[in-house]
């Protein structure tokens, strides 16, 4: 059989994000998308593994890379990431220095800021959600952006012991950055979700912070009519911000979490809005903590169907542009 008539079924060949094409030169990065792998888990508090994550979410990937022409949606009548329309490629992953943080957080925020340089929308895999702070940091001198933030946690703690950029820290120091226009920080809930001064802060520096029962309470329109519009998004997920029973494998799981829709609910109108998406982050999947495999299946499917929701959204932005120019023509 010819290379060019494969199967090529989801457990043969390379394990490329979504069996993508991978390109290592990343001073040639042709896309639309690329991936970045960020296996840094040396800012955890309590149970490591999330190391592992870039490779698990990459082999649960390769589940939804059948639709060679796309993914239907019957839903919506849409036929999302045709191949022929978005380009994502899979670029590696960043170096990671042993015990050395700041060198191993600095290599995550020079893929991403080749990513930037290429045109390309970063999405990176993490990691513990240190990693954030580093993907915010290269986007420095870009437009200031809003952060899109889900998760149990606030990850808003200043310093502990002189430590300023473990798991806990990534909001605290995105928010110090000029390019952090403000934050929306959902499903922050019960005991681990930081105290009150830190809670405060996030207030002062323009933070909304939503726990799940009052996303519920809201509805997703509720909660989009509070996010800022016209504004690039940043959108940065902790595994844990959902529910352990469809996202056990993390480090630090909190009950009463999201289900899935409730999140896509809120990503998909988020994409419909006149702001554009212009990076993600998906962080603290540890596969060891999941026999099943099902979180890095979550994390996975979250990451295809937004970029879906973002291209889409990007096409229609561009087609009602060009519908506009010829009624001013004519």
């Amino acid at each position: 059989m010819s290379q060019a008539n494969r199967l090529n079924l989801p457990f043969v060949g390379h394990c490329s994000f979504g069996k993508r094409p991978i390109c290592t030169d990343w001073d040639h990065i042709d896309a639309d998308v690329a991936i970045l792998g960020a296996p840094f888990d040396m800012g955890t508090q309590y149970r490591s593994g999330a190391r592992f994550g870039p490779r698990g979410i990459r082999e649960a990937s390769t589940l939804f890379s059948f639709g060679h022409a796309g993914a239907y949606d019957h839903e919506d009548d849409v036929m999302y990431l045709p191949v022929d329309e978005v380009k994502i490629v899979d670029i590696g992953d960043a170096d990671i220095i042993h015990t050395d943080t700041m060198s191993s957080l600095a290599n995550i925020s020079y893929g991403v800021e080749k990513i930037l340089a290429a045109g390309a929308m970063p999405v990176v895999l993490g990691g513990d959600h240190a990693v954030h702070a580093a993907c915010i940091a290269a986007f420095e001198g870009h437009e200031p952006v809003h952060i899109i933030h889900i998760d149990a946690h606030l990850d808003f703690v200043d310093e502990r012991h002189g430590v300023r950029y473990g798991h806990g820290s990534p909001l605290r120091r995105a928010s110090e950055m000029d390019h952090v226009s403000g934050m929306t920080q959902l499903g922050i809930r019960n005991v681990s979700s930081s105290n009150v001064v830190d809670h405060n802060a996030a207030r002062d520096s323009g933070s909304t912070i939503l726990s799940v029962r009052q996303v519920r309470k809201l509805g997703a329109q509720g909660v989009l009519d509070l996010i800022p519009q016209g504004k690039p998004y940043y959108i940065t997920i902790d595994i844990d911000g959902f529910d352990p029973s469809i996202a056990p494998g993390t480090g630090t799981p909190s009950h009463g979490g999201f289900l899935y829709y409730e999140v896509m609910e809120i990503l998909q109108g988020l994409c419909r809005r006149g702001g554009e998406v212009v990076g993600v982050d998906l962080c603290e999947v540890a596969p060891d903590y999941d026999q099943t495999g099902s979180t890095s299946f979550l994390a996975a499917q979250v990451l295809l169907n937004l970029l879906g929701y973002i291209f889409h959204a990007r096409t229609l932005k561009r087609l009602s542009g060009e519908s506009e120019r010829e009624a001013a023509i004519a």
